[in-house]
């Protein structure tokens, strides 16, 4: 190798050795950004807080402040290093792992050193030196230099401009956060939508704390009843119980003859029962285990009841705790907003003074403005509770027992509040698809404007109503459909929202009016009757609940002409509109379609056919689709559930008193026997259902009316009876002891239905309500009666449902006594035989709320029908008798 050539090597190692140190720097330089974005990734994934719903994380959020611009260039630089190709990595190989060795073969030619090298060394320099001018040509072919230049630019890029907080939104940073996810959008919430936040909860959790004593002391004493009523069922319990508990394997034989009789014995003994005799230590501890079992298995399902016949110490106790805890606290009616305060609490600490914004991103079931919504309700609250704070605690009762009898909803709504009642949560549910379920606990619902406690399953229902904004609430009567209404009312109240319209039975027009007033700050305006004029233009005028009437639409329609929005319609006893054909049906179905929103309620949706059902499914949600060809009520349940939900007493009112039913067979006298069959011969079905009480005293059933009015003046009860004839129902009031109200008609005025109604309710033990079981048994709250008797069998199954659940509700202490008055070998029986299946389509489609389908067997008798049937069946039977058939 002549000197020429060894210039031209060292040349060649020279470029070589330079664009290797080159590509060596830019590979730190890009591991150096990639380690920072990875750190910065890394913080923001530590300092991220889980915000839960419903037990799962709803929300993921990330605390910013301005200095995490760092972090942002970071990731800015990361997003913006020039992509490496397999070109490039391949080229940055050979420059810092090749090339240095193909350098060092060749050494040995170029320096003195050559002098003194072999012939085999420099036959393997000359290789070499081939070697580094084929790579450097092929570098510079491909131009290498240039490429490493371009790979190395992410300075200049960096300097260009660093973009602000919220270029982490863009998935072009790449944030591992963002990163293979779907569902709702993540944003970025500056400092004005949570600054108040923390302040909010401090200010909540201050109000808590200062009534958690009151809270605890009536926890506390829920626990002594539970325990108290605990032993009193152990010292019932019989010994054998323990052989049930552990599969007869214990011999009780020895503690029998020791006078150990209950499991309370037993575990008053204790561990001294290993002294008894024929008792040895295992025994001993083996009874003693099981017995404990048993009590806590007992403890454990043993609800927290209010007997008012058993006026036990530690009830009474207890009722005082819920009344000074009830008294004194400012979150009564709040319990939805402390539940998104306890959501919200993570975040307390998460926020800083130097917090500017929140990276949130949603589960994929939630949305942004859900949480944006949430921290409005609650820093809301927090400023209600400061005004409400310094207010001082109502005046407690002497007898706790008395405040309790005036407001039995509102103390049971508390022990529901402590956790003492319970609901099965799928009850609650309503059967409801499980993407609705999630939709409705991810629902936020304001208590601003609320001033009472809802139960569990209220709450779900008024949620559910604005989720899915126009729904079917079927909830069975009792349960509290009008307040589950109010607190949608008043949740839109809440988010800006100011006119709404309640359409009732005239009967129920004054029992609205009190309940608005009563359990909201909506201002409610009564646009029915002389006073309906002035009361509509306030109304129209300055917001709040207008209460109408089926008959008054007509005027309203010309009423609400101007372009007021209707922010939302409630409808109750929503069955009276399940002819569609009818006048009040279209125009309360063009409110329906006029209104934002739209609830109906009742607890009845189904009374004769299957397409009364329906149509009320057409009216709030026209676009489901209901197949009324197969025989499957499972199907129709699961195509109606987005509208509609229904739960029954049994599944959520765990503390509801007893109702005992009572079918009273009773002979006809002589009397009543020839005046039914003369009312058979003249084909009278009318007649015919009334003719067993129409000779008074005379007639057997209204001899036992006459009984079952005295007995409960003896066990100081009140009365209601029910008959659908207003002859029937003079007859009564006539021939009834004791004070004597009604009767309540559909010829009473609405407004002073309620009153007599609160004169019977204020009247002594014995008082009897006589009602038209069409006029009293629907709308009104009659929990101070808690004996029923209905004089004859009603043509719907749920017209005695309904008068039924105008005692027992939600509110009644005392066991409910239900008599149905019913005529041996009359109409009564055929009435009772025919309306059976009535009952069992109610139970297929209507009683559970699940999704809806018509089938050929739904469509059911009419009224007339009916009638021509039992008219026609007692004619044949009372001739077979007369001619001595069978």
């Amino acid at each position: 190798m002549d000197k020429t050539e060894r210039a031209e090597i060292r040349s060649l190692a020279a470029d070589l050795e330079h664009w290797g140190r080159r590509a060596t720097e830019i590979q730190a330089r890009r591991h150096a950004v990639q380690a920072a974005a990875a750190n910065g990734e890394q913080n923001l994934r530590t300092r991220s807080v889980g915000i839960n719903r419903a037990g799962r994380i709803a929300w993921r959020v990330v605390p910013l402040q301005s200095s995490d611009q760092g972090i942002v260039g970071h990731l800015w630089q990361r997003a913006n290093l020039p992509a490496e190709t397999a070109g490039d990595r391949a080229l940055q190989r050979l420059l810092t792992k090749e090339a240095p060795r193909v350098i060092a073969e060749v050494s040995p030619l170029l320096g003195l050193r050559r002098f003194f090298t072999g012939s085999a060394k420099k036959q393997s320099a000359e290789a070499a030196a081939d070697a580094l001018r084929r790579h450097h040509a092929a570098i510079t072919k491909a131009r290498g230099p240039q490429r490493l230049e371009q790979l190395g630019s992410v300075d200049a890029t960096y300097r260009s401009g660093l973009p602000g907080l919220h270029a982490l939104l863009d998935p072009a940073l790449r944030l591992e956060l963002l990163s293979g996810r779907s569902g709702p959008r993540p944003e970025m919430l500056d400092r004005s939508v949570f600054s108040g936040l923390p302040a909010a909860l401090d200010a909540i959790a201050k109000v808590v704390a200062s009534e958690d004593s009151y809270r605890s002391a009536a926890r506390a004493a829920g626990d002594k009843v539970r325990k108290a009523e605990v032993q009193r069922v152990l010292q019932e319990m019989p010994l054998e119980a323990l052989k049930d508990a552990t599969r007869d394997r214990l011999r009780l034989g020895p503690l029998a003859d020791a006078g150990v009789t209950t499991v309370h014995a037993v575990l008053h003994r204790g561990n001294a029962l290993a002294m008894l005799p024929g008792v040895g230590e295992t025994s001993a501890r083996r009874m003693l285990g099981a017995a404990r079992t048993l009590q806590r298995t007992t403890y454990d399902e043993m609800p927290v009841r209010i007997d008012i016949a058993k006026r036990h110490p530690e009830t009474t106790h207890l009722l005082r705790c819920l009344a000074d805890w009830d008294a004194c606290r400012v979150t009564r009616g709040a319990a939805d907003d402390l539940a998104r305060a306890a959501e919200l609490a993570p975040l307390r600490a998460a926020i800083g003074v130097w917090t500017s914004h929140l990276l949130v991103i949603p589960a994929a079931t939630a949305a942004v403005d859900d949480l944006r919504e949430s921290i409005q309700v609650v820093t809301r609250r927090a400023d209600q509770l400061g005004m409400s704070s310094g207010s001082g605690a109502a005046g407690v009762r002497a007898d706790p027992w008395d405040d309790f009898l005036a407001r039995p909803a509102d103390y049971f709504a508390m022990l529901s509040e402590l956790g003492f009642i319970t609901a099965d949560e799928n009850a609650v549910h309503g059967d409801l698809p499980e993407e609705i379920i999630e939709a409705v606990r991810n629902q936020a619902l304001s208590g601003e404007h609320l001033t009472a406690s809802l139960r569990g399953y209220q709450s779900f229902a008024a949620r559910f109503a604005l989720v899915q904004r126009k729904v079917i609430i079927g909830d069975e009567m009792g349960l509290g459909k009008t307040v589950e209404a109010i607190a949608v009312l008043a949740h839109l109240r809440s988010r800006g929202d100011t006119h709404f319209l309640v359409v009732c039975p005239a009967a129920v027009v004054t029992n609205w009016l009190r309940e608005v007033a009563g359990k909201s700050k909506l201002r409610p305006y009564r646009v029915h009757g002389p006073e309906r004029t002035q009361a509509a233009r306030t109304w129209m005028r300055d917001g709040g609940v207008a209460v109408s009437t089926y008959e008054t639409l007509a005027w309203l329609e010309s009423a609400l002409t101007g372009p007021r929005d209707l922010a939302c319609l409630v409808v109750d006893e929503a069955h009276y509109i399940k002819n569609p054909q009818a006048q009040r049906s279209r125009r309360t179905t063009a409110l329906i379609t006029r209104a934002d929103r739209a609830i109906l309620l009742t607890g009845t949706p189904l009374e004769n056919r299957l397409e009364e059902f329906r149509n009320l499914a057409s009216y709030v949600r026209p676009d489901l689709t209901v197949d009324a060809t197969e025989l499957a009520p499972r199907k129709f349940r699961r195509q109606i559930a987005p509208a509609y939900l229904r739960r029954n007493q049994e599944d959520v009112l765990t503390e509801l008193p007893e109702l005992v039913e009572v079918e009273e067979w009773l002979p006809m006298s002589t009397a009543d026997s020839a005046r039914y069959r003369g009312t058979v011969e003249q084909g009278n079905f009318m007649e015919m259902r009334q003719a067993a009480m129409l000779d008074g005293p005379k007639s057997t059933k209204m001899q036992r009316l006459i009984e079952i009015a005295r007995e409960a003046a003896d066990n100081e009860r009140r009365v209601i009876v029910f008959s659908h004839f207003r002859q029937v129902l003079d007859l009564v009031a006539q021939s009834l002891p004791g004070p004597v109200f009604g009767p309540l008609t559909g010829s009473v005025p609405a407004n002073q239905r309620q009153q007599m109604v609160d004169r019977f309710s204020s009247a002594t033990h014995g008082a009897v309500l006589v009602a038209q079981i069409l006029a009293g048994g629907v709308g009104l709250n009659i929990q101070a009666a808690s004996v029923i008797v209905i004089c004859e069998p009603q043509l719907k199954p749920t017209t005695e449902a309904q008068a039924v659940a105008r005692a027992h509700r939600m509110g009644q202490v005392q066991s409910v006594q239900v008599h149905r008055l019913l005529s041996e070998d009359s109409v009564d029986q055929r009435i009772v035989e025919l309306l059976a299946a009535k009952k069992r389509l109610f139970d297929d489609f209507a009683r559970v709320s699940d999704m809806a389908d018509s089938a050929p067997e739904a469509v059911d008798l009419s009224e007339a029908e009916l009638a021509r049937k039992v008219v026609a069946a007692e004619r044949e039977r009372l001739a077979r008798r007369s001619t001595g058939q069978t």
